[in-house]
């Protein structure tokens, strides 16, 4: 049941008693009246009113802006017509008007339907009615005006507040079945799919030659549909005819510049039979151009994992969400590199490490620190920073 049903009932109810002690106060009064049958009439036009449009203050949807209109018009006209029917004295002694508390269910429709903008518009309009009917601002007037202008306003923002929580919850419970059924879809292709394709992919390097190749390709596939089940993301370029590991830099796994990118949107791709990523549960959120700049350079490390570790070399990539920082591991099992190697590459004018990754995380005004061991394979470790100043600084101008 939504939460503003109750509300709407309520405000129905309020309008039939409300609409009943103005009738109450008009008989009691009557004796008072220099003109009695006009004060008849128009009660008579507010029961009548207030009977009719009964289902109009059932909900939101049918109480229509122009009925908010024709209602607060009837309350402002009977506020307008009390100088006129009702005794002078009696007015000026701070009598009730004709509609008396039944203005308050017109107002609060208002605040009902909009929210507290609205309520402050139509407590404003009955003010100024309340205020030309006195002729004069009183105590009793103006301290009614404000407690009717509060109330609305405050009835107004907690129908708003009332109504964004509704939003949320209804969201939540989305996810929680989107989850639920996820979970469900997991469990089955893991029982079935999963295993058959972890078994091509074992037979197929048993038997050899084109057994082989189908059982990379299977594998292949295993790593996919296992990131999608396990709430990933499916590379985005790689199809069975085109297993080759895909990069960020592909406009394909590119997405638009529009907010901070996921950072395992862009390491999707690099998931193969070979390689290995883990990554949190939730989004890892980073500035495009420091996102596909840290991308790239997890790219260069696996690009020299496959030239100097071996075809056969197996990789790693973890990526954790630290609460200052974005830190992604990258590592093999190859030969590693021998002391000096490095110097030694940079001085020929081999760049990869230099520029591919140290420069980039440097621009990023993150790290970039490479442990290997001669036999042992090798960690590169690339620290980019959540500051503005830092992930976003010299990466935007990119």
């Amino acid at each position: 049941m939504s939460v503003e049903l109750p509300l709407w009932r309520a405000l129905a109810g309020y309008r039939v008693l409300t609409a009943l002690y103005a009738i109450g106060l008009g008989v009691t009064a009557f004796d008072h009246f220099v003109r009695p049958w006009a004060a008849v009439a128009y009660y008579a036009v507010l029961l009548g009113w207030t009977a009719v449009t009964l289902p109009r203050v059932t909900g939101a949807e049918r109480c229509t802006r122009g009925f908010l209109a024709a209602d607060l018009t009837v309350a402002v006209t009977g506020i307008l017509l009390t100088p006129l029917i009702d005794d002078p004295a009696r007015i000026a002694g701070g009598g009730p008007t004709l509609p008396s508390i039944w203005t308050a269910g017109a107002v609060l429709a208002f605040a009902l339907k909009g929210g507290w903008r609205w309520a402050a518009i139509a407590s404003t309009a009955v003010a100024a009615a309340n205020l030309i009917e006195r002729g004069a601002p009183t105590r009793d007037t103006v301290h009614n005006v404000i407690l009717v202008w509060l109330a609305s306003i405050a009835i107004g923002y907690v129908v708003e507040v009332a109504r964004a929580s509704e939003r949320t919850l209804a969201r939540a419970l989305e996810i929680e079945a989107a989850t639920r059924e996820r979970e469900r879809l997991a469990r089955d292709i893991h029982d079935s799919v999963l295993q058959v394709l972890a078994m091509v992919q074992r037979r197929g390097a048993v038997i050899g030659g084109e057994a082989a190749e189908l059982g990379r390709l299977a594998g292949e596939q295993e790593v996919a549909l296992r990131t999608l089940v396990s709430g990933g993301l499916l590379p985005l370029s790689r199809t069975p005819l085109d297993p080759g590991p895909a990069t960020p830099r592909d406009e394909a796994a590119v997405p638009p510049d529009e907010g901070p990118l996921d950072l395992r949107t862009l390491l999707a791709p690099y998931a193969g039979a070979r390689v290995s990523l883990a990554e949190p549960g939730a989004p890892v959120p980073l500035p495009p151009a420091a996102a596909r700049e840290l991308a790239a350079a997890v790219g260069a490390a696996l690009d020299n994992v496959r030239g100097h570790a071996g075809d056969g070399a197996r990789a790693w990539i973890l990526v954790e969400d630290e609460p200052d920082a974005i830190v992604v591991t990258v590592r093999d099992d190859g030969p590693g590199i021998p002391e000096g190697r490095l110097a030694e590459a940079e001085g020929e004018g081999r760049l990869g490490v230099a520029q591919s990754i140290r420069g980039r995380l440097r621009d990023l005004g993150g790290s970039a620190e490479l442990i290997s061991v001669p036999g042992q394979g090798t960690e590169v470790e690339l620290t980019v920073p959540k500051s503005a100043e830092g992930a976003r600084g010299k990466a935007e101008k990119r």
